[in-house]
């Protein structure tokens, strides 16, 4: 019987399966195009269909009878594709990813590794967030290892790769900080290895300060928002001091406008916190609710469902244009004022803690380095200078 050796590859915007033969097999063409969303592919000389199991069995079917298929190739690409969803957590992959699967395939040791790791960081319960950032940083040392098993690398190969990152591929500080996070979960929790690993050389993180909003420029950036959900969607930013995960996932339930509260669930570390609810917020929000009847989350995409990350930080980015405010920042930076504003107000540093939900008061003493200090009527030596401007 004839054979058909099925592949896969990325064409308009979708990952395909191909389905290559003789342009002469005229009763193959007869069965095939009757299919529904099969196309012919010019730049690839093949019929294909999209990649799913559905349109695979379609295909399977029509083809009983007139064709073996061979899926080893589709196979193969479908043990990889496995692999890299486990890295961008997504439900397709990207066309850069696809590549990816295509020409840098794991080997069969490095694949075991890759999803043995995927599988212990899940059983240990770590974040959506802690999963993709490490999972991409194993697989990108898998693909440049090639048939090498990542396994029998020493301490002073993994030490020579993570010099080759900073110094060929600019890794910064903070990135280097996480893959070598990553390989040691690799080395000490999947490979049981000794704890020599953490001896692993790690450059010292450069001691950044967050951009911060005066009080004025959080007026305005607040003000020029006409939008009723946007602005409860900043003003609910601010009021908290919420990481954007953190706001994005609030529930109706969360707001308890009886102890004046808000309940943040899950945060940073999988921990739970209550802070304040502003009653200018309040006010807000129950005009919002009116208008906007959200059923579960408090802010809901136009087809339900939690409101998209990437649509609360474009909501922040063009209310900053609309203020004329270049400083650099996200929603984040609604956070990080937050934090500011209180310390400025004389709050006391362990009880800033406690609200923003940091795990050590060290991530908290550096809002002491951004906040305005000393008595209101401070001057600046050059204001007591004598110049003639």
């Amino acid at each position: 019987m004839r054979t058909i050796q099925l592949i896969a590859f990325y064409h308009r915007r979708a990952e395909r399966i191909g389905i290559p033969f003789p342009k002469d097999w005229a009763d193959v063409v007869a069965v095939l195009r009757p299919l529904k969303d099969v196309a012919w592919s010019r730049t690839r000389n093949c019929w294909y269909v999209p990649l799913s199991q559905v349109h695979f069995d379609a295909v399977k079917r029509a083809l009983h009878g007139k064709a073996h298929l061979d899926t080893q190739l589709l196979k193969q690409y479908l043990e990889q594709r496995k692999a890299c969803l486990g890295v961008t957590d997504a439900e397709r992959l990207s066309s850069a990813r696809s590549r990816i699967v295509q020409e840098q395939p794991l080997s069969a040791d490095n694949l075991a590794a890759f999803n043995r790791f995927r599988d212990l960081i899940k059983l240990k319960g770590y974040s959506s967030s802690t999963l993709r950032t490490y999972c991409t940083e194993f697989h990108a040392l898998l693909r440049l290892l090639g048939p090498r098993a990542a396994a029998g690398l020493t301490r002073e190969q993994v030490q020579s790769y993570l010099l080759w990152l900073m110094q060929q591929r600019g890794y910064s500080e903070a990135h280097i900080h996480t893959a070598v996070n990553a390989l040691k979960f690799f080395y000490e929790q999947v490979e049981g290895r000794s704890k020599e690993f953490y001896d692993l050389p790690r450059p010292k993180k450069p001691q950044t300060l967050p951009n911060v909003l005066a009080t004025s420029e959080v007026e305005e950036l607040i003000g020029r928002i006409r939008n009723l959900k946007h602005r409860a969607l900043l003003m609910t930013a601010y009021s908290a001091g919420l990481r954007v995960s953190e706001l994005v996932h609030l529930k109706v339930r969360d707001i308890d406008s009886k102890r004046m509260t808000i309940h943040v669930r899950l945060g940073k570390g999988k921990k739970d916190r209550m802070v304040p609810l502003s009653p200018t917020l309040l006010k807000v929000l129950r005009v919002y609710f009116r208008e906007y009847r959200p059923r579960e989350y408090l802010f809901e995409g136009e087809k339900g469902g939690a409101y998209g990350v990437r649509s609360a930080q474009e909501v922040i980015a063009a209310a900053k244009r609309a203020a004329g405010i270049t400083k650099k920042g996200s929603m984040h930076m609604l956070r990080h004022s937050y934090a500011t504003h209180l310390l400025e107000q004389g709050t006391d540093l362990r009880f800033i803690q406690e609200l923003l939900g940091h795990h050590q008061i060290t991530t908290t003493v550096r809002y002491t380095h951004v906040a305005i200090k000393g008595p209101a009527n401070l001057r600046s030596p050059l204001d007591s200078l004598r110049l003639d401007l």
